[in-house]
């Protein structure tokens, strides 16, 4: 009786809360966003089912019995939340589940007042913790065009590529990755592409509406991008309400997709395309996005069984990832989605780390970019400075290439030249830019330090990623441009500071050194003339996050033997000979911890060259000494990093 009278006053309740409802209530979002149902979290979770033995029967894997428990977890949710949109009042089509949340369907899409109401009736029943609209999140928006790894500036040497180049080289001379770790794209899916050939997993499709899908159905196990175009007219009634509401852009395919996993694991040293940052780690597809953007529900699925969490109706992940990398916009900030935080604790205590990008609204962070434990990534340009549309705030953890039009310098990567289906020329490659594409770079970096380490937690990854920085300071000044700050200044190209891009510039040599050890980085010495004293540098070398580097050891391994003075210290120093030669010198670091770690540089003495009068001749074999320098040391430096390996 008690049970009835209580069901019969919330109704009630339910009924008058028009008026009960006040100025106090906070929206999660703007009127103005379309929701296609809710996704509601109650106050005490259904019976979580942790006997697994139970359900033990022969021949049943724990995978199987979890996504046994899984199922039958869910469904008692999904009664549950039939029995409150009844008592509600909500508008109920159909009920299921959005990572460890219930999903209440519309019949249509809402929004304006009639949302806010369906939030409020939601929110003001007993047995609701929250609720949030179950929302399109938009791709970030990017723009296309060009060929090969000269196109990739961004993987080079800063002294090759510019300030902002990741440094893959060096990195690559310890590892180029490991078949068993696995990066999962949660994106618009994947297309056919020569140079990703073999370097993709099985992946799934979790784009549920059928309307927004593309490919005339929902979830199945096909992740084939089929295209995410949208016209002016002419699309579906579902997609065609959003665009004349203004709330879905007009746009060709993107093939966003595709171009992530191309920077990601592209295969490399096949003489074809482009080369992609882990050469033999593969890509696992996640498709969560079609025509215009990504359900929230969707998303937070594809995010689950990417890491290998169960997801109701769908098969266990035989390849969970270990980095997922997401590159959405935000909507709304973290601190008011318990909903997103939540799917990121859940798949971080997985073993997975989330890398997501900033977003391109030249604005303050939004989730994920804001959630806790995720690695975030915003955008600089070539020459380090932070791009005009890239997102910032304190919670960025550091920043990376993503291109710019200003610049006339963008990123390149797998594609499709299609504006709507892919077109048969598969093997196409186009330039984009935007924060999407940074966010990957820290991704590919990421597989390979657990190429190295697969003991690395994702708080451990983050860390050492970030002591790895190369500083602002070493970005040059231009006196135009202002520092950023968190104000209308950071809407623009600025200089970057900490507190908004967080610790620094990605530098895949010492992030990759930083898996194991302490990470030694030794000052580039330009060519001198013999007998010149010179500077051995290793003062930027970095500890593991936590320790401290306790000794330095510098040795001479080529050339006429000289004496190091301070040979114990960061800083040395040496007086050449008086030949034309060249020489290589070692750093060996100890940390507090007893790991070490060791680099080489070489230095070449050669006398200089007169000019003869001929100035331009004189700035050519200049030119041309450098080069070979650069060449010289990064021969010398990869022999031995290949060395000490096998």
């Amino acid at each position: 009786m008690k049970t009835i009278f209580c069901r019969a006053f919330t109704v009630l309740l339910l009924a008058g809360a028009s008026v009960a409802w006040s100025v106090h209530a906070q929206s999660v979002h703007a009127p103005e966003t379309a929701a296609l149902g809710l996704i509601v979290g109650f106050r005490s979770s259904p019976e979580n089912l942790a006997g697994l033995e139970a359900l033990q029967g022969a021949g049943r894997t724990r995978p199987v019995l979890a996504q046994a428990a899984w199922e039958r977890q869910v469904q008692r949710g999904r009664e549950r939340l039939k029995q409150v949109a009844t008592e509600a009042g909500l508008p109920l089509h159909s009920v299921g589940d959005a990572g460890n949340a219930q999903l209440l369907r519309f019949e249509r899409p809402m929004q304006g007042q009639a949302l806010q109401d369906a939030l409020r009736r939601a929110r003001l029943h007993p047995d609701v913790a929250w609720v949030e609209p179950n929302v399109l999140l938009k791709r970030l928006q990017t723009t296309p065009n060009d060929p090969g790894y000269t196109q990739q500036w961004h993987l080079q040497m800063p002294a090759v590529g510019g300030t902002s180049a990741i440094n893959m080289p060096p990195a690559w001379a310890l590892t180029t990755g490991s078949a068993g770790i696995t990066a999962a794209v949660l994106d618009t899916g994947i297309l056919p592409h020569p140079d990703l050939v073999g370097r993709t997993w099985a992946g799934y499709d979790f784009v549920s509406e059928v309307d927004f899908a593309s490919d005339g159905n929902g979830r199945d196990t096909d992740p084939t991008d089929p295209g995410d175009w949208v016209t002016r007219n002419g699309n579906n009634a579902a997609v065609q309400q959003l665009v004349d509401a203004g709330l879905c852009d007009v746009a060709p395919s993107s093939w966003h997709g595709s171009f992530i996993a191309g920077q990601i694991a592209a295969t490399s040293n096949n003489s074809l395309g482009i080369a992609g940052i882990n050469w033999e780690n593969k890509v696992l597809p996640v498709r969560v996005s079609g025509k215009c953007g990504a359900l929230l529900s969707d998303l937070l699925d594809g995010m689950r069984w990417a890491a290998g969490l169960p997801v109701d109706g769908v098969p266990p992940n035989p390849n969970p990832a270990r980095i997922i990398n997401l590159s959405f916009g935000g909507d709304i900030p973290c601190s008011r989605s318990a909903l997103y935080q939540s799917a990121i604790d859940e798949v971080t205590a997985q073993g997975a780390l989330v890398v997501v990008a900033a977003g391109n609204g030249s604005s303050p962070l939004m989730r994920p970019a804001d959630c806790q434990r995720v690695l975030s990534v915003g955008a600089v340009r070539r020459d380090g400075l932070k791009t005009d549309y890239s997102s910032y705030g304190p919670q960025l953890g550091l920043m990376a290439p993503g291109g710019s039009v200003a610049e006339d310098v963008l990123l390149y990567s797998t594609s499709n030249s299609g504006l709507t289906s892919a077109v048969p020329a598969q093997d196409y490659y186009g330039n984009l830019q935007g924060t999407s594409f940074s966010a990957p770079l820290a991704a590919g970096v990421a597989t390979l330090m657990l190429s190295l380490n697969p003991a690395l937690s994702p708080a451990q990854l983050v860390d050492r990623m970030r002591s790895g920085v190369r500083p602002w300071s070493s970005v040059a000044r231009v006196p135009r441009y202002p520092t950023c700050s968190s104000d209308s200044l950071s809407q623009s190209v600025c200089h970057c500071t900490t507190e908004t891009c967080g610790s620094g510039l990605l530098d895949a040599d010492r992030a990759v050194r930083l898996a194991l050890g302490p990470a030694v980085v030794i000052a580039p010495v330009a060519a001198v003339a013999p007998g010149a004293a010179v500077a051995l540098d290793g003062r930027e070398s970095v500890p593991i996050p936590g320790a401290t580097i306790t000794r330095y050891v510098w040795q001479q391994l080529e050339g006429p033997g000289v004496s190091i003075t301070s040979s114990n210290a960061a800083l040395a120093s040496v007086t050449l000979s008086s030949a034309e030669t060249r020489y290589v010198f070692q750093l060996t670091v100890t940390d507090s911890e007893g790991r070490t770690g060791s680099d080489r540089v070489s230095v070449v003495a050669v006398a200089p060259v007169a000019s003869g009068g001929g100035g331009s001749i004189g700035g050519f074999w200049a030119l041309a000494l450098w080069v070979w320098v650069l060449a010289m040391g990064w021969a010398v430096r990869r022999r031995g990093l290949t060395h000490r390996l096998v």
